[in-house]
């Protein structure tokens, strides 16, 4: 096992699409087929099954869990059901009005746990909050200028900018104001803009390829981003950007901020990939997955003189090398021993922090595993 690897838990055999922790990180949630299990966290040993939420119809595709412990899943059968923790450790299901007519893809609540954001296949983000007098969680809908599925969502730490990336290759940042809900002076001296009425496009760019995840680095009013060409892109309210590349060549799934100049991807690549930012910009720094040489970045990559070896292949060819010498040899050259997850990497959250920097990150991974990872 590498060094940098914490914990190792197989914990069902299927994909685990998306998990996440209490704020206490005592539980852990996460998907699997219909369902959403929820695991007590061990000091030491793994974790303890505790509750089984069950009533959604079709796959489950997210699930994230409140400062208050409440529990938002969401589903291909295009509901929202959020789970009030009860004394006696069961969960209550509360009905939440998503009106959508497509699956619901991704989901994610607001900093203080009293609204939430639903993306769909019907291009739609439904911005959830909860009504006392019918008991009931109801939805305001973001539609324009939304062309295709929405699937990935990520609200500022003010509670108003709402971000979102999708199969049409936008990443855009919306205002999810709810008026009687939140405040003006939550997004005051903003430099995204001081007018938010809901649904309000505050800024958008295209970047062509599928958006996979999106996430803010809110002390830094900067939005980094991942999509399907393999690139890690990081921009700010002026609207510049720069991008960088996985080393392998392949998309990544996911991503997380470490710090104010670090940023964790993971993807197809199945190990979790390091970036940090220097005098160059944003380039490859480290693969946490493997303790020997490290694969090099496209920049510095050398020519594909080697038939056999995908190292020295510049950016983009050496995964379809890998390909190349499965359909000529029935094997590839690189070993899959030297990662940790057996497939992709579908989601990554920061587990402990000192002084705003992550020190351990967790994975997910469509091989049924969570892995805490020491960055």
């Amino acid at each position: 096992m590498s060094q940098s690897i914490v914990a190792n838990f197989k914990l069902v055999k299927g994909p685990i699409y998306s998990h996440c922790f209490s704020q206490d990180k005592r539980l852990l949630a996460i998907t699997f087929g219909t369902d959403c299990l929820v695991y007590a966290l061990k000091a030491q040993g793994a974790p303890v099954l505790v509750a089984t939420l069950p009533d959604h119809d079709k796959i489950v595709t997210a699930v994230d869990i409140s400062v208050h412990g409440r529990i938002v899943t969401c589903s291909q059968d295009r509901n929202a059901i959020v789970w009030e923790p009860i004394s006696d450790g069961s969960y209550k299901p509360t009905l939440v009005l998503l009106r959508i007519n497509r699956a619901a893809t991704t989901v994610k609540w607001a900093a203080n746990g009293y609204k939430f954001a639903v993306g769909s296949s019907a291009r739609i983000i439904a911005v959830c909050y909860y009504e006392q007098e019918n008991d009931w969680w109801v939805s305001k809908h973001i539609k324009k200028p939304i062309k295709s599925t929405i699937s990935t969502v990520a609200w500022h730490e003010n509670g108003i900018l709402l971000a979102c990336g999708g199969t049409d290759g936008y990443v855009r940042v919306f205002s999810g104001f709810v008026k009687g809900l939140d405040s003006k002076a939550q997004a005051a001296g903003s430099p995204w803009g001081d007018k938010f009425p809901f649904g309000a496009l505050v800024h958008e760019w295209y970047h062509g390829a599928w958006i996979q995840d999106v996430e803010w680095r809110s002390s830094l009013e900067k939005l980094a981003y991942v999509a399907h060409d393999g690139s890690l892109n990081v921009t700010d309210s002026t609207g510049a950007r720069f991008s960088t590349f996985s080393p392998e060549g392949l998309p990544f799934l996911a991503l997380t901020w470490i710090n104010d100049h670090e940023i964790l991807c993971g993807g197809y690549s199945c190990h979790p990939v390091l970036f940090t930012e220097g005098s160059k910009g944003w380039q490859f720094s480290a693969n946490l997955d493997k303790a020997g040489p490290q694969p090099k970045s496209p920049s510095t990559a050398g020519s594909a003189g080697n038939e056999d070896s995908s190292e020295d292949l510049p950016f983009g060819l050496s995964a379809l090398q890998k390909f190349k010498q499965l359909d000529l040899k029935g094997k590839v050259t690189t070993s899959v021993q030297d990662t940790t997850h057996e497939n992709a990497i579908a989601g990554l959250a920061p587990f402990k922090s000192t002084n705003g920097s992550v020190t351990e990150v967790s994975s997910c991974g469509l091989d049924g595993k969570i892995i805490i990872y020491r960055v």
